[in-house]
């Protein structure tokens, strides 16, 4: 048998694309270039939040200064807490189903996000899917984030799975970096970037969406 580690952002909710538009919002109203924001945004995915401060200020210091970049974060966060608050952050399609399947079959299933821990626990549990997890590694647990494959050791470690015996299921570049570089078995759902020649090498497979992923899961387990 088999385990599994999700990662949360873009695999169990829709958060990247959520993000990804308070962002060109706000952006727009500093007068920033929807492609800049973009590639920006895109660059932060998977990284913790260090990281993500890091390319933050490397894009928008120069054309905005300290002040104005300061308070665009600000107003994009205020304006995404506002609008995703609580239980109104979307769940992807396919996500009920394939825990409640993996918890049919008795697979264990951790969660490995490079958010921090406490913002993946209480996300996932105003959105009442709790059960389906024997527990969360946050971004705060690690010193480097995705692509280093450290957060998926440490997950295996903390969970008691096999590396090679466990699926990781990501959606972003550096996930599967990560999770192929940790010795697992990487299955790429694609959210906002389109697989590339890299990822498909890395990747045990690619899935559509979480119902072609408990497809495959389900022939692996037969």
């Amino acid at each position: 048998m088999f385990n599994i580690v999700f990662d949360m952002d873009g695999v169990i909710f829709d958060s990247e694309n959520t993000f990804l538009s308070c962002w060109l919002e706000v952006g727009a109203r500093y007068g920033m270039e929807p492609e800049l924001v973009r590639s920006t945004y895109v660059k932060c995915i998977g990284t913790n939040s260090n990281q993500t401060a890091e390319i933050y200020r490397n894009a928008f210091l120069e054309p905005l200064g300290e002040e104005n970049m300061h308070r665009m974060w600000d107003d994009s966060v205020a304006l995404h807490r506002e609008r995703y608050a609580g239980d109104n952050m979307p769940i992807k399609a396919g996500v009920r189903e394939i825990l409640t399947f993996l918890k049919t079959r008795g697979v264990p299933v951790g969660i490995a996000s490079s958010t921090q821990k406490s913002k993946v626990e209480d996300r996932i549990r105003t959105a009442g899917l709790s059960e389906f997890f024997v527990g969360a590694i946050g971004g705060d647990a690690v010193k480097i984030s995705k692509p280093n494959p450290e957060i998926y050791l440490l997950a295996c470690e903390t969970f008691g799975f096999e590396a090679k015996n466990t699926f990781a299921i990501e959606d972003s570049f550096n996930g599967i970096r990560a999770a192929s570089a940790a010795g697992m078995r990487p299955i790429m759902v694609p959210d906002i970037v389109s697989p590339d020649a890299e990822m498909e090498r890395l990747s045990e497979t690619i899935c559509a969406d979480l119902f072609e992923v408990m497809e495959y899961l389900q022939r692996q387990a037969d």
